[in-house]
């Protein structure tokens, strides 16, 4: 589900996460909480620094529509949550942490990768975006506040309410990533990258930067917390009328 492999890039320890979970790692209630942990162990784990990456053909698909059509109310209780809280922990992470995008990063994926300081796509025509108000459901605070952090609130908005992925030479002039990378060397640059920011900044000032540009987002989820309760509501509204299925088969025709 979640892999991790150790390298060393010129004597700085890397610790990079690499999500196995199906064919386009789709994000349910293992995955969240098993990402949740890990970047929390990772706080104080000797590693200095952070790569995460996908496998296959994707970075991450986003959510597992279908799991959630399937449990129900029961089960968009107990992921919604849970979402949450992997964005939020890779999002505090006091450490550098990379995003290698090696493929698909839609919805939920896209976020996870703007949790990350640098972000490297790979060349290709992989798509990158949010697409989230046209399955019909709303975003967490978090994820509105991670995206204004990563591009900017007007970029964040653009991305948003226009609900398009990008291919990456778009997905750079947005903000979203940093660097196109060919695939081959993707790898190896994410972890020369992660590696380069643990070297070049003693790890405490890393740590104290990080958390004042993030602090004011984090304030204002914890501020606006009282929206995860309508949020939710209508996550399970939208999966009871169908509007979460017809999304699904119009995307994927079946």
């Amino acid at each position: 589900m979640l892999e991790r492999d150790d390298v060393e890039v010129e004597g700085v320890p890397v610790a990079v996460l690499r999500m196995a979970h199906g064919p386009v790692n789709a994000m349910d209630l293992e995955l969240c909480r098993a990402l949740a942990d890990r970047f929390r162990e990772l706080v104080a784990d000797p590693a200095r620094a952070v790569v995460v990456t996908g496998s296959d053909r994707a970075f991450s698909a986003g959510v597992d529509l279908k799991r959630c059509a399937a449990g129900g109310d029961p089960y968009v209780e107990k992921f919604i949550p849970a979402l949450v809280d992997a964005f939020r922990a890779a999002f505090e992470l006091p450490k550098p942490l990379v995003a290698a995008v090696n493929g698909h990063a839609i919805a939920g994926g896209c976020v996870l990768a703007a949790c990350a300081d640098v972000v490297l796509m790979a060349e290709g025509a992989a798509r990158i975006g949010v697409p989230e108000i046209r399955v019909g459901v709303p975003f967490p605070r978090i994820v509105l506040e991670i995206l204004g952090v990563a591009v900017g609130d007007r970029a964040a908005r653009e991305l948003v309410m226009g609900a398009r992925t990008y291919l990456p030479e778009r997905a750079v002039q947005l903000g979203l990533v940093h660097e196109i990378v060919p695939a081959g060397e993707l790898g190896a640059r994410a972890a020369a990258e992660a590696a380069a920011l643990a070297r070049d900044v003693p790890p405490d000032t890393f740590a104290t930067t990080k958390g004042q540009l993030r602090r004011v987002a984090l304030e204002r989820t914890d501020r606006y917390a009282d929206e995860e309760e309508p949020v939710t509501t209508l996550w399970k509204r939208h999966i009871a009328d169908g509007w979460v299925t017809r999304y699904l088969e119009s995307v994927t025709g079946r």
